[in-house]
């Protein structure tokens, strides 16, 4: 059964940094694209960045200059370092992979709470 488990979430001051970390575990053959998204109650699951495995990434406007995402395949990996943080980052984190069991399919984790006070 593959699974993706989200970890360093957490309560930050505006100003400070978090780093998440996202690990992909099972029968997993290959990943493709690899990276995050965030969701506030009420309102629709926006992207943060995402990943290639071949390294090109995409960033929402918002994150750019201060989110950084990267990855380890070999490890089925993926990380979000996020800099400069501001209240309005608030939201739950989700990870996502178009990963290859028997099939090509994108993949979930649970989320993780990120809080920036003010």
């Amino acid at each position: 059964q593959v699974q993706l488990v989200e970890s360093g979430g957490g309560l930050v001051q505006a100003g400070g940094s978090l780093r998440l970390s996202c690990a992909g575990s099972g029968t997993i053959s290959r990943i493709n694209d690899m990276g995050w998204y965030r969701q506030v109650l009420g309102k629709q699951r926006e992207l943060v960045a995402i990943m290639t495995s071949g390294g090109s990434a995409n960033y929402a406007d918002s994150a750019k200059g201060r989110f950084t995402i990267s990855r380890d395949n070999a490890k089925n990996t993926v990380y979000l370092q996020m800099n400069s943080l501001k209240p309005e980052d608030t939201a739950v984190y989700y990870c996502y992979a178009r990963l290859q069991t028997d099939v090509w399919r994108p993949f979930w984790g649970q989320g993780t709470q990120v809080t920036v006070s003010s």
